[in-house]
């Protein structure tokens, strides 16, 4: 399972979405994650299904490289749907013991799925298609003004990036400890709850201290290289839009003013 997350995962292919601008892909998702939460209706989440469906499509991650990141938030997926189906008041389905299914429980669970699926594969794929020097760029840029309040600003986009660029090292480092430690015997699977939770204690241990190694791996490194913040460094690869990025602010723009007029 932990082979399955693709949040802050890169897949290198040559498509237009890779060519963008990291800021309009920011922009992008940010714009798609706000859509989501003003879609109420079928037609709306309609128009992000097809939004959605196009990205992928213009992205050339294969769809199911994209949805394996679904693998990993399903038990969180499986509990906001059980609790919306049968704690929403309404016109009752049928009752078992002291719960009931409504007709109203049914249409929020279903739109809350729909949601926490589109809000996980948006997201991957901003990251499967910007490398994290290009979010750093990208997001030191569209946050440059607050340098003019004293703010951070390359200093909190480099951690950002190194965050989400720590996120499948991690996981492919918990996958080795736990193979390693299944081959000793370990057993991550059997046992209740807590005997479960306790078992994970000769995983978690090995696995902080291996980053907090590669933490300190990263700063010395950085240190050599004499890094010192931001601020008046070259770039190799200096952001500037082209002609599709001014096309797919446009499309966005229309894309969040129909989920908005086909709201109900």
């Amino acid at each position: 399972m932990m082979r399955e997350i693709t949040l802050g995962q890169y897949y290198p292919v040559d498509s237009v979405l890779h060519r963008m601008d990291p800021r309009t892909k920011l922009f992008g998702t940010m714009i798609f994650i706000i859509s989501l939460f003003f879609a109420n209706s079928l037609a709306a989440y309609g128009a992000a299904t097809l939004f959605l469906v196009l990205v992928i499509w213009m992205s050339k991650v294969p769809f199911g490289f994209m949805i394996r990141g679904l693998k990993a938030v399903m038990f969180l997926l499986l509990i906001s749907v059980s609790f919306n189906l049968f704690l929403t008041p309404g016109t009752e389905i049928f009752r078992i013991g002291f719960l009931k299914m409504t007709w109203e429980g049914l249409q929020l669970a279903g739109f809350m799925a729909l949601r926490l699926v589109y809000l996980v594969i948006g997201s991957s794929v901003m990251t499967l298609t910007t490398t994290p020097n290009q979010l750093t760029d990208g997001l030191e840029k569209s946050l440059g003004f607050l340098k003019r309040a004293g703010a951070p600003v390359h200093e909190v986009s480099m951690m950002m990036s190194i965050a989400l660029r720590f996120i499948p090292i991690l996981v492919e480092e918990t996958d080795k400890i736990m193979k390693a430690q299944m081959a000793r015997g370990a057993d991550f699977e059997s046992g209740n709850l807590v005997q479960k939770a306790k078992s994970m204690v000769p995983l978690l241990v090995p696995l902080f201290i291996s980053a907090f190694r590669r933490a300190t791996d990263l700063a010395m490194a950085m240190e050599a290289r004499c890094y010192h913040g931001g601020e008046g460094r070259s770039k190799m690869k200096p952001l500037h839009y082209a002609r599709r990025d001014y096309i797919g602010y446009l499309v966005l723009l229309g894309y969040l003013l129909a989920v908005i007029l086909l709201r109900r």
